[in-house]
């Protein structure tokens, strides 16, 4: 008599559900990790006792708040006076003459105390001025 043979299958391991956990943790380690940049070349540089240092300029705050104060860095000024402007902009320029007159206007800020704040610096014949700006995301 000529039983018949029962196939025996192989025991094999379902990888998918496996697969798919360590992509979930590949992509939750992808978003989660914050990259710092460092430097990919590290360079020994030559002397040279010619060579100059390279200097920031010393940056003076000028803000202009939406109520219309007016600061020089942290320090208020007693009003909006094209005078007491042009003074505290030249008290602080006669520290250091090459410092980089920066503007901070709110804004809501009243666009005649900008505009002051701009007449007062070329008064004193300061060049360097720049307007902070907040990058923005286009239209």
């Amino acid at each position: 008599m000529k039983l018949l043979q029962e196939e025996r299958e192989e025991p094999e391991i379902n990888l998918t559900s496996l697969i798919d956990v360590v992509f979930l943790l590949l992509i939750f380690f992808m978003v989660s990790t914050t990259f710092e940049r460092q430097a990919l070349l590290r360079l020994d540089l030559p002397e040279a006792s010619t060579a100059e240092s390279e200097t920031v300029p010393e940056l003076v705050e000028f803000i202009v708040t939406e109520d219309g104060r007016l600061f020089v860095g942290d320090q208020e000024l007693v009003d909006q006076r094209q005078a007491t402007v042009q003074a505290a902009i030249a008290r602080r320029f006669a520290e250091d003459p090459d410092s980089v007159l920066v503007i901070r206007a709110d804004a809501e800020a009243p666009h005649r105390l900008v505009v002051r704040v701009l007449d007062s610096a070329a008064a004193e014949g300061i060049r360097r001025v720049s307007i902070a700006a907040l990058e923005g995301e286009g239209e």
